[in-house]
């Protein structure tokens, strides 16, 4: 069963919460990208669930600086290739960036560098699998969830990788 809820953030407002059962299947960081998700999924809004409560609370203490690593699990849904970049983010240190190279490096795949781009722009559970920490080779910010690099900015600020 799925379900949802809502929570107010300072970085993107309003983001949505999406579980299967015990995990941490979408999040959502606006309206739009919800509008598409829960077209995917027949959600019931459950703001009081247990599951829901505790991701929305690490969530909230990662907001704060309180909270560097995830607890919860997670379910992801994607192609083996993405599935696999994906995987390779979550080994990404708080306050660590990577490149796309390296990124594709660490899955064996070294000519992939566009496809790991890809996999990052579909990447269904942003911040918890942290693709705004990985950056161009140049050091520059390239898109997040397509061309929000704002958003790739305010995270990275959180986490103490540039000066805000």
């Amino acid at each position: 069963m799925y379900k949802y809820c809502e929570m107010q953030t300072d970085i993107f407002g309003t983001i949505y919460i999406l579980t299967e059962e015990t995990e941490l299947l979408d999040i959502s960081l606006s309206e739009d990208d919800w509008g598409k998700a829960s077209k995917k999924y027949d959600a019931a809004f459950a703001p009081d669930d247990a599951v829901l409560v505790e991701i929305k609370s690490e969530l909230e203490e990662y907001f704060k600086g309180d909270r560097k690593t995830f607890s919860f699990p997670i379910k992801l849904n994607g192609t083996v290739f993405q599935e696999k970049v994906w995987n390779e983010l979550l080994n990404i240190p708080y306050g660590e960036t990577r490149c796309y190279a390296d990124i594709a490096n660490a899955i064996d795949n070294p000519k992939a560098v566009r496809a790991v781009g890809q996999a990052n722009r579909k990447n269904p559970i942003p911040i918890v699998v942290p693709c705004h920490r990985v950056i161009g080779k140049d050091k520059s910010l390239t898109g997040y969830t397509g061309t929000r690099t704002d958003l790739k900015e305010k995270l990275l600020e959180l986490e103490g990788v540039l000066n805000g």
